[in-house]
């Protein structure tokens, strides 16, 4: 009904206005000239939402609609909370009757229930969050491979039997026969389809069976950093409480027990020297000792006989201490005397002492019957609290931790609890000494307690002099957090949970904080505590020594009038009318330690006062005096009222004699005046008696400027009488005015901890008076404006204030929660009839008041006018415009002044005000929600300055009031549009204006207050979200549109920019009605009804309806304006992609925590809704598909490089043979999106495409051009690898790191307990608590807590059972992420038959599809995955044998990689698909041969490359796919079933050598043998010794050794090239391997393959990828890259030589660029790196034994990297060869003398290994000039071997010779493995005299070298002169000489010898001298006498060798005459190679 009503009203609006928007809008659209295309949409006028929904709405929308509850009438809750009580019933005063107005209203204030505004559905989307925590209990768990653990088998240790057993067979060979297995069970209704429709539909119902709803449930939550949108609702106000203890006293007990004895505890804090709690009283004596006390207890109260204490502890710190002060009855003597029996008696010798004891008792008896009124201090004892409390956890900690773990994560904040209970004991001290010296110092005040405390706390014990009994008290002490059975609360009420059955109870002791609490009065509390201090009689001649004192609480001075307000003490009467203090035996000047502790009267008068009396007590009972003990000394008395204020302090009082004055209460004792008979003073009127007086009070503020305030608001609200007094000033009812404003301007000077405490009282009276206009001596004073600024100044003041904390928003939490919990509209103003003369009052609304047509100017002007009018600021001068802030200034005066550069728009009103009809109330009732923003809008200075500062403040109290108002209103009649007068709609989109403004200026001018714009923004943003529940939505977005626009006309930095206006529109798209806001409804989700028309009807006609399903992908202008805050949000998120990352990372999260809750949204479960909502984003996916160049996913977990999957061609050689069709690998743009934030952007992708129509999907893909649908592919392979499932951690090692963790949390939370690091924390938490995210409590979106995922970046922090969780949730995520993409690819795919372009898009889905085979994918997706491929095999099964060759090879690869899984379902999928190609490639012969090629590539190729291949599952693989051969009854009659079990005997065949290399996993060299051996097997078939070839290659990048993986692939590159040769002749081919033989002479054996064998027309065969013109580029590249990894830049030059000519063939400019490039690289660095290069190092190992098989007598040369010495490569062979036959069996032969086989033990194992050297004959040095050609190459290796004639290895010079060995191997190094046969081995000797030779013509080749080089090393050549000239080494060449040349050989042979010696050694010293003369230039000033040195030496050196040098062999010197025999012999011997024969 109520809708026709409005939409009439809104009709006649309609008509009244000239622009529709104007009615509601005050601002009117102008054109805006815009400069940055970024801020083009800020003009968009947003549509007129309320108009919309009343016209244009569809009956089918608005049941849409409602689901989400369209802004529901009872949307809005104000509803009123009951407070949480403690105690069973309020605290309030007994005497309740006539209160003080004051107290009246604090006890109302503390009593009335919390007022809350909710919203109904605010927070839906969220409550799924905290729903997930039982979320892992109802996903299924999926099966990844990864984690599956099949029944584990012994891993074989290896052996080498194998090798030698079959080493006469082929190692392909097989007789294993596949008929003998048991085949896996088959995919039912494989072949079982009519139809492609039907299969496919048989298909999506299968794949959307079981799947999870919500997307978001199993990703991880959004970051909280970013969630601006939660505001935390603060913790209700609590009265504040510490730490609290629980302090159970046990037993107390003396050596003797003889009298009653009386304990008193309180808590004193050391280091700040005061006592910290009240006293608690606790009576522990036997039933006999009370009896003692009968007469002197009337009666016993149920509340006095408690013995536990509940104390509260604010500020933990190590000085707080227990003090328990000990009291007896009063009796006769010092204490010295009472306590030596004490002292001196044991109850253990009671037969001795039974007479003395019983005596005594019977004394203390007489004394408690005389004296049980007054006690005596005894003694006293100390415990300091937190020590215990920390033994307390020292000893828990030995516990274990396993009860607590139980439930999964162990909570620290149960830890407190943990405490056990435990029991202390501790010696009393005595305060004996303390008395006898009571002369010089009283010690009896807390005083000289803290400072026994102090020396205590020095020496752990008190100094000697204090003497102490023994004796004992049990305490139990334990830290609570509930509060316990039979509890009373500190004025003895019964604290929740009542004990059912009457037990002692246990009383909660006031705490008096070591420091201010900032915690406001929250219950009533009225309590005074006095504390008698000191009594001074000793100039008085009296026997006045036992002195005590009567304390009583008088109401008047009859005695009668004495009030029972004193709180009893233990075992007695819960209160009292008087009570004593104890005395201290014949002292005149006691201290006391009393506390008495009073409940304050509620009201109180000038006649209550506290009444002293002091007595002198006998202790001994005279003859003549009768009963009475007491001696009358005199009075003292104190008004409890000074002024109608309380009095507080220390007070010193005179003492009155004998009697007291009359009328005495009115005065202080100081100040009473004269009286008739005259006073008579102790002491002339000197004070003697100091007292100090404290109240406890949430009524008396206790701050002069509070009560002042309080006092004059009380005066204005009448009943009081004038003048009003305060203090000593009177104030007459004229002045009153005045003296009010002043009051309220000082209130915030007042200070801040009764501020706090009572600013919940300041805050209501305030806002108060800003509604009520007083009447004050019959004027109407407005003081609305004093009082508005005054609550600016506080809020200032307390958010300015380093003690309060604010919440992650910067609110002040006080302030917050005042807001939510305890403001409420003030009380409606009274009228002001009597308003004093007429007309002297204005209209109290005349703000408001009717205007009539007017002006634009005119009317636009009174909002600077309204200063004037409103009532409320009666004092503010007209002219106002000197100091106002220019901006502000534009802003009032824009609406008025219509110019074109106005900021804001300009607005033109009309006669809209006349209205009344829609108006809400009569216009002459004030608002308090108009007021406020009146107030707002009129501040100027520094009050504007900090309102805006802090508007969120203002905003809150704003909506607060607003929310109120319309819960007043009838909502049926009121339309939304009216429930808001115009004039503060005009208000409100100027403060709007004004803030955006203040923003605006902070950013551009302040860029240091970044973080206060923000907080603005934020608060901002808040209002208007607030706002869109409560007003016009039209109105609003008006707003939002000018801030958008006003912001965006500053010249503020981008990124700034739209980071502001991302968290404010991230808060406004957080509004719980913000899908109908957008008016998702209105979509159109669904496509046109026929989803797939036959081609032929798909016409040029439907071009407009392909336009329109694009268009919907767009961010249109319509789209922006229909949806406008998702249009804003999306225009943001597009343009913050092209920013930098942390606004890149804003926008992302905003729309991914935005689809996160439409995902968790209870309203969202319905299909339609969602694919409804999700149209909502279908703009989204458009920007997601241009952006993908941004995401990043190689850092998510697994890059998607491994696509080609068989390395190591690399990715460019996997695009130069594929020709990609979408650039997915190749590209390399700069990722600009960090890993996490691009998968935050493809969940959302994905969201849309899980919940979008499907139909609509499908035309969209058909109509989008090709290069987008390459887009759109790329984008899911991306999120194929983006979502892959990570894989388990292993948990087991986590458990014991976790416990660990655990402990050391649980020390740091005692830490912080005990060390008051949590001092302030403690209470803060409930103030509003010290953490970031303070109390969000309902509204919290989510709790990291309570979920899966909580966010800890130390894995090791989680349990196993938590590790387990999350591994459930991220498989279950993996599998839905996939599957979505599944879905989407079904959907292209079954569109293609409208698509022009079919095989490119089958082409391109395939691709995608193999990709996430790739992926560590579930069983669940791998099941669904197979079947699409099946059908896309059964559909386009030619298409993709024909065009997709490439990929139809790898999807071959892929299958038979799942025929080996361990998970049986893998297996059998995998085996239906292989199956199915073979079956629909079997139509083709050609195409079913290449299948039959791939295949056998495909599975040499896996069991080349996986170590842990399970070949028993591939076998058993093999027979399913037969029997499926076997079973298909269709193909029977064919060739298939023969041919599919001929291809699967060869695959078996192949299999078999898996076994051989699972045996040598560990040995790499046989590994590669034995790969080497197989790929020579396949010598006639190309395609599979390719492949074995790269198996090798990549084995041996495995294990960087890049050199051999180079050659395996020049090897396979010169088979390609054998093969191309064949086919085609073309000059820039290579001619075969020939070509090759510059890289290496080993590659020709890659000829053998010839025309014989192979011929290049038969189909299947080199029908791979690689045998192609680009595969050998491919091939060859890899090579190149590999060559230069391992050093070897020469060999890369080569490669390219081959490259290059086949580049320039076709023109590849680009790729030779890139190659020549490469080459300037590799020449650079053969520059660079010069001679510091290292290649291989050579070893040759032999094997001897019978137990190495085939290896036994064979020798190798190992090829090991640059610089591996000799014991590295022992210790590697020595621990394999150990592992397969033993430690015991295994012998290292040490040294490389020959091996005797007949020496050997044949049960033994032996290996020998020696360092080899490369060996070149001299004509080979020739053309070997450089380091890389003596290292390449290489076939011939020595070492040599010393040995002597007598057998020893060495010997003299003379007798030392040398054998050279020389290893010829088969080929040459490098080769495709690192060791190779030895195939001949050469020896010869050289005699002494050469090995002397050999040595001097090294030493001679070093010092020349050294010499000559062109930067000269001093260090070396200095080390190489010191070995040849030193002094102490000058016997080295010396003696050399003297042994060979001191005398002419005997022996003519030895002549040449003798004489090439003698040459040597001249050479030598030549050099020695050309050394020491560089030497002399390169020495520094501080080596010369070094140098000098060295110059001796080398002369004394060639003195020494001179006379062997200059002595020639005459013979060898003789002319030749004719030629003899002999003499050509001689010639001979010039060579060294000489055998041993011809030298003997």
């Amino acid at each position: 009904m109520h809708f026709i009503s409005t939409f009439l009203i809104l009709q006649i609006f309609w008509n009244l206005s000239l622009l529709p928007l104007q009615h509601f809008s005050p601002i009117h659209p102008v054109v805006l000239i815009l400069s940055s295309p970024e801020l083009q949409w800020s003009s968009l006028e947003p549509l007129d939402l309320e108009e919309f929904l009343m016209s244009q709405l569809r009956s089918e929308d608005s049941d849409l609609m409602h689901e989400f509850g369209d802004f529901p009438d009872d949307d809005l809750k104000v509803e009123q909370v009951e407070k949480e009580r403690r105690t069973i019933r309020h605290s309030v005063p007994e005497d309740g009757g006539d209160l003080d107005p004051h107290v009246r209203d604090c006890v109302k204030s503390y009593t009335q229930p919390w007022l809350v505004v909710s919203r109904r559905c605010q927070g839906d989307g969220w409550s799924a969050y905290s729903e997930r925590v039982g979320l892992h209990k109802v996903l299924h768990k999926q099966i990844f491979e990864s984690d599956f653990q099949p029944e584990n088998k012994d891993k074989p240790s290896p052996t080498l039997a194998g090798l030698s057993d079959d080493s006469s067979r082929t190692l392909t060979s097989c007789d294993f026969n596949l008929r003998s297995l048991a085949p896996d069970q088959r995919v039912e209704g494989l072949l079982a389809f009519s139809s492609h429709e039907e299969l496919d539909r048989f298909n999506q119902e299968a794949r959307h069976a079981k799947r999870h709803p919500e997307v978001f449930a199993l990703y991880p939550p959004p970051d909280e950093d970013d969630a601006v949108e939660i505001r935390p609702i603060p913790d209700c106000p609590k009265e504040h409480t510490g730490e609290r203890i629980l302090i159970r006293c046990q037993a107390m007990k003396f050596e003797i027990d003889i009298e009653p004895i009386f304990a008193t505890m309180a808590l004193y804090d050391l280091k700040e020297r005061k006592k910290i709690s009240e006293n608690f009283y606790c009576d522990l004596n036997s039933e006999q000792f009370r009896n003692f006390l009968k007469p002197h207890t009337p009666h016993v109260d149920h509340s006095t006989l408690a013995r536990s204490a509940i104390f509260s502890v604010t500020y933990p710190s190590p000085d707080i201490y227990l003090v328990i002060k000990i009291e007896k009855v009063l009796q006769q003597g010092e204490i010295s005397d009472c306590a030596d029996p004490y002292l001196t008696m044991r109850e253990s010798d009671s037969t001795k002492n039974r007479d003395k004891l019983e005596k005594l008792k019977s004394l203390a008896e007489a004394f408690c019957q005389r004296l049980g009124r007054y006690r005596m201090p005894f003694a006293w004892a100390t415990v300091n609290i937190m020590e215990v409390i920390s033994q307390t956890a020292a000893s828990d900690r030995d516990v274990t931790d396993s009860d607590s773990v139980k439930g999964g994560v162990y909570e620290f904040v149960h830890r407190r609890t943990c405490f056990r209970v435990i029991s202390c004991m501790w010696f009393f001290h005595h305060i004996l000494e303390i008395y006898q010296k009571i002369q010089e110092g009283d010690r009896l005040s807390d005083e000289d307690l803290l400072k026994f405390l102090a020396d205590i706390k020095k020496s752990s014990t008190p100094q000697r002099r204090i003497k102490t009994i023994p004796g004992c008290i049990k305490l139990d002490m334990s830290p609570i957090h509930d509060t316990p059975q039979a509890c009373l609360s500190t004025e003895l009420i019964p604290l929740i949970p009542v004990a059912e059955k009457n037990i002692r109870p246990i009383k909660e002791v006031l705490e008096f904080p070591s420091s201010e609490v900032y915690v406001p009065h929250n219950i009533y509390r009225n309590l005074l505590f006095v504390y008698p201090q000191r009594l001074n009689f000793v100039n008085r001649l009296t026997s006045a020594r036992n002195i005590t004192i009567k304390i009583q609480f008088m109401s008047g001075e009859d005695p009668s009038c004495v009030l029972p307000v004193i709180y009893g003490k233990s075992s007695g009467p819960e209160l009292l009318q008087e009570v004593y203090t104890p005395v201290t035996y014949h002292n005149k000047s006691p201290d006391f330690y009393e506390e008495v502790k009073l409940s304050l009267p509620a009201r109180l008068t000038e006649r209550h006062h506290l009444l002293f009396t002091f007595y002198h007590i006998s202790c001994q009972q005279k003859q003549n005096q009768s009963g009475n003990c007491e001696t009358l000394i005199g009075y003292s008395w104190l008004p409890i009222l000074n002024c109608d204020r309380l009095q507080m302090g220390q007070f010193c009082l005179p003492i009155v004699l004998e009697r007291l004055p009359v009328n005495y209460s009115l005065h202080t004792p100081e100040r009473l005046p004269p009286q008739v008979p005259p006073v008579k003073w102790m002491e002339s009127h000197k004070g003697l008696f100091n007292v100090e007086v404290q109240a406890v009070s949430s009524v008396h503020p206790q701050d002069n400027h509070l009560e002042r305030f309080f006092t004059l608001c009380h005066a204005l609200e009448g009943g009081t009488t004038f003048p009003v007094r305060i203090k000593d000033e009177k104030i007459p009812e004229n002045k009153l005015e005045h003296e009010l404003k002043l009051s309220i301007i000082s209130l915030p000077s007042s200070n801040l901890e009764p501020l706090v405490l009572f600013l919940h009282r300041v805050l209501d009276k305030l806002f108060t008076l800003i509604m009520q206009p007083m009447v004050i001596a019959g004027q109407t004073a407005n003081l609305a404006q004093i009082a508005f600024e005054s609550v600016v100044s506080i809020v200032n003041s307390l958010h300015n204030s380093q003690e309060l904390f604010r919440d992650q928003l910067g609110r002040n939490i006080l302030l917050a929660t005042y807001l939510y919990w305890v403001f409420r509209l003030p009380d409606p103003p009274r009228d002001v009839q009597n308003a004093g003369p007429a007309g002297s009052a204005p209209s109290s609304d005349s703000r408001y008041m009717t205007i009539g047509p007017s002006t634009a100017a005119r009317v636009g002007s009174m909002l600077l006018q309204s200063r004037i009018r409103s009532s409320s600021n009666p004092d503010i001068p007209a002219q106002q415009a000197s100091d106002e802030d220019a901006e502000i200034k534009d802003i009032l005066s824009a609406k008025g002044l219509n110019y074109p550069g106005s900021r804001v728009s300009t607005y033109v009103e009309t006669s809209n005000y006349q209205n009344s009809a829609g108006s809400t109330r009569p216009s002459n009732r004030k608002q308090f929600h108009e007021e406020l923003a009146l107030q707002m809008v009129v501040s100027t200075g520094v009050c504007r300055e900090n309102a805006y500062k802090y508007a969120w403040f203002f905003f809150e109290l704003l909506v607060k009031s607003m929310a109120q108002h319309v819960s007043q209103l009838d909502r049926y009649t009121v339309p939304r549009r009216s429930r808001f007068s115009d004039r503060f709609k005009d208000d409100v989109t100027t403060i709007v204006s004004v803030v955006t403004a203040e923003i605006c200026t902070i950013l551009v001018k302040q860029q240091k207050e970044v973080e206060q714009a923000e907080k603005i923004n934020i608060s901002l943003a808040f209002f208007l979200y607030d706002l869109l529940s409560l007003m016009d939505r039209g109105f609003v977005f008006q707003l939002v549109r000018n801030y958008c626009n006003q912001m965006s006309a500053k010249s503020v930095s981008m990124p700034t920019l739209i980071s502001m206006r991302l968290e404010f529109l991230r808060i406004l798209c957080s509004h719980e009605h913000y899908l109908n806001l957008s008016l998702f409804f209105s979509n159109p989700a669904s496509a046109p009804a026929s989803p797939c028309p036959s081609i032929s009807s798909q016409s040029s006609g439907s071009y407009q309806e392909q336009q329109r399903i694009l268009a919907l992908f767009d961010l249109s202008q319509e789209f922006k304006q229909q949806h406008y805050l998702t249009g804003l949000l999306l225009t943001e998120l597009s343009a913050a992609l092209d920013m930098e990352g942390k606004v890149q990372r804003k926008a992302i999260n905003a729309i991914y925590s935005l689809l996160c809750s439409h995902d968790l949204d209870d309203r969202c479960v319905k299909a339609d809704v969602r694919a409804k909502v999700a149209a909502l984003y279908l703009p989204l996916v458009g920007i997601i598909i241009e952006s993908t160049n941004y995401l990043d996913f190689t850092g998510m977990w697994k890059s998607i490089d491994d696509l080609e999957n068989v390395p190591p061609i690399n990715q460019s050689v996997a695009m130069a043979i594929a020709g990609n069709p979408f650039n997915t690998l190749g590209r390399k743009s700069v990722a600009t999106l960090a890993a996490d934030t691009s998968r935050h952007l493809l969940v959302c992708f994905l969201w849309v495409m899980k919940n979008a129509d499907r139909n609509l999907i499908q035309r969209w893909t058909v109509d989008m051009p090709p290069s987008q649908l390459n887009k759109l592919l790329e984008l899911l392979t991306i999120c194929v690898s983006c979502f892959e499932y990570r894989g388990k951690q292993s948990s087991d090692k986590v458990s014991t790191q976790a416990l660990q963790k655990s402990q050391q949390a649980k020390l740091q939370l005692e830490e912080a307990l005990l060390r008051g690091m949590g001092a302030r924390g403690e209470m803060m938490k409930r103030v509003g608590g010290t953490d970031r995210t303070v109390g969000q409590r309902e509204n919290l979106r989510w709790r990291k807590d309570l979920t899966q995922w909580r966010q800890t970046n130390d894995r090791q922090d989680k349990t196993k059972a938590e590790l387990d969780q999350e591994a459930l949730i991220s498989g279950n995520l993996a599998t839905e992420a996939n599957l979505i993409v599944l879905d989407l690819l079904e959907t292209i795919i079954q569109a293609v038959p409208l698509n022009e372009c079919k095989d490119s898009v089958v082409g391109g889905v395939l691709k995608v599809l193999l990709h996430s085979l790739t992926c560590n994918q579930s069983t669940t997706f791998l099941r669904h995955t197979f079947s699409t491929l099946r059908a896309l095999v059964v559909k386009f099964g030619d298409l993709l044998f024909e065009e997709e060759a490439e990929q139809c090879a790898d999807l071959c690869q892929k299958v038979l990689q799942y025929c080996s899984s361990p998970v049986d379902e893998n297996r059998s999928q995998a085996c239906a698909t292989l199956y199915l190609i073979m079956r629909y490639s079997y139509s083709n012969a050609s195409n079913f041969s290449r299948v039959k090629m791939q295949v056998t590539m495909s599975l040499a190729s896996l069991v080349g490359k996986s170590s842990d291949f399970q070949e028993e599952y591939l076998r058993r693989s093999l027979r399913t796919i037969l029997a499926y051969a076997e079973e298909d009854a269709e193909m029977q009659n064919t060739q298939l079933p023969s041919q599919v079990d001929e291809l699967l005997r060869n695959l078996n065949s192949i299999l078999s050598d898996t076994v051989k290399m699972r045996e040598f996993q560990e040995d790499p060299e046989m590994l590669m043998d034995l790969m080497y051996r197989i790929a020579k097997g396949y010598q006639t078939s190309p395609d599979l010794r390719l492949t074995w070839l790269q198996n090798m290659a990549e084995k041996h990048n495995n294990r960087k050794c890049y050199t051999e993986s180079a050659m395996c692939l020049v090897h396979a590159a010169a088979l390609v090239a054998e093969y191309l040769s064949m086919l085609e002749d073309h000059k820039y081919l290579p001619v075969g391997s020939v070509t090759f033989q510059n890289i290496s002479s080993n590659v020709l054996e890659e000829s053998a393959v010839s025309d014989d064998i192979l011929s290049p027309d038969e189909d299947g065969v080199c029908s791979g990828r690689y045998f192609t013109e680009s595969g050998l580029v491919g091939l060859l590249e890899q090579a190149a890259e590999l060559f230069s990894n391992g050093g070897l830049y020469e060999a890369v030059n080569e490669v390219y030589k081959i490259i290059i000519p086949i580049l320039e063939a076709r023109r590849d400019f680009r790729k030779l660029a890139s190659t020549h490039d490469k080459l300037h690289r590799a020449f650079d660095n053969i520059i660079q790196k010069g001679h510091k290069r290292m290649f291989g190092t050579y070893f040759r190992v032999g094997f001897y034994g019978a137990k190495f098989g085939d290896l036994d007598e064979r020798e190798f040369i190992y090829k090991e990297p640059g610089i591996t010495h000799l014991p590295e490569i022992s210790h590697r062979l020595e621990n394999f060869y150990s592992q397969c036959f033993g430690d015991e069996t295994l012998v290292m032969i040490k040294d490389s003398t020959p091996v005797d086989r007949k020496l050997l033990n044949p049960s033994k194992a032996y290996i020998q290994i020696t360092y080899v050297e490369p060996y070149f004959d001299d004509y080979e040095m020739k053309d070997r000039l450089t380091n890389f050609e003596k290292n390449f190459n290489l076939r011939r290796f020595m070492y040599t071997t010393p040995f002597t004639k007598s057998g020893r290895p060495r010997g003299e010079l003379n007798e030392q010779y040398k054998r050279k060995t020389i290893l010829t191997t088969m080929h040459a190094f490098p080769y495709v493995k690192t060791r190779i046969n030895v195939i001949q081995k050469e020896e010869f000797d050289l005699t002494p005299i050469e090995v002397a030779i050999e040595d001097m013509q090294k030493k001679t080749r070093e010092l020349a070298v050294a010499t000559h080089r062109e930067q000269p090393d001093a260090k070396m050549l200095q080390m190489l002169l010191q070995g040849s000239v030193g002094a102490t080494v000058n016997q080295g060449p010396l003696e050399v000489a003297q042994v060979f040349l001191n005398e002419i050989p005997a022996d003519p042979k030895l002549f040449r010898h003798h004489n090439k010696l003698r040459l040597c050694f001249k050479e030598f010293i030549m050099r020695c001298g050309e050394a020491v003369e560089k030497n002399k230039h390169l020495i520094t000033s501080d080596q010369k006498e070094y140098q000098q040195e060295l110059k001796k030496n080398y002369n004394r050196l060639r003195e020494n060798l001179r006379p062997m040098l200059e002595r020639k062999i005459p013979e060898l010197y003789k002319p030749i005459v004719r030629p003899r025999l002999e003499n050509r012999d001689s010639f001979k011997r010039l060579s060294f190679r000489r055998t041993l024969e011809e030298n003997s």
